[in-house]
């Protein structure tokens, strides 16, 4: 029955399709809680997991001994752990663990963005200077008083470009804690912002 089904898909049978992706869709969340994806969630592994499934469709033959089934799982799988390989390349770091300088934050009755709230580098004027320092310590203080030592253990290594994998070796824990305690710990910092 799938066998057919993807065959229709392919011969552009919008109603196949939309029947398969309705059909397989519990095995995409099924496999897809399997899996961690660094810097994403479940949504973002079960789009991945769907994404596999159409190309499964795609791709099958519909004239060979496999059962669509099984070949739907192999590429519902493939394409999860091909995004989470994606994911977690250092190259990528930035993207997964990065604010944007344009995030909107409400400042009474305005709205600016975190990079209307950062300092011109070129200031000379004293008061001004004092006030940056003012706020550095203010900064300090909060990191002292707000982060745990796990916390405060693992921002100083992130902030010494260290790998997620480092990082965990050092602090004792999977890689997975060591994601969950800088979200944690960008969470406190927005908080803290806003």
């Amino acid at each position: 029955m799938e066998n057919q089904l993807a065959y229709q898909a392919q011969r552009g049978d919008t109603a196949a399709l939309d029947t398969l992706m309705q059909q397989f869709k519990p095995l995409v969340k099924a496999k897809a809680k399997a899996y961690f994806l660094l810097g994403g969630d479940m949504e973002d592994l079960i789009q991945e997991g769907m994404i596999g499934l159409y190309k499964a469709v795609l791709d099958f033959d519909a004239f060979k001994t496999t059962e669509f089934a099984a070949f739907a799982s192999l590429c519902v799988v493939r394409q999860i752990q091909t995004a989470i390989k994606t994911a977690s390349r250092q190259k990528h770091m930035p993207l997964n663990t990065s604010l944007s300088l344009h995030n909107e934050v409400s400042s009474g009755t305005e709205q600016e963005t975190f990079m209307d709230k950062l300092p011109d580098r070129q200031i000379n004027d004293p008061e001004t200077l004092f006030l940056g320092h003012e706020a550095y310590n203010d900064v300090a203080d909060f990191i002292r008083q707000s982060l745990s030592p796990l916390e405060h253990t693992v921002l100083t290594l992130h902030m010494e470009d260290k790998s997620h994998f480092d990082i965990a070796q050092v602090v004792g824990k999977d890689k997975k804690s060591v994601d969950n305690t800088l979200q944690r710990i960008r969470r406190k910092i927005r908080e803290r912002i806003e």
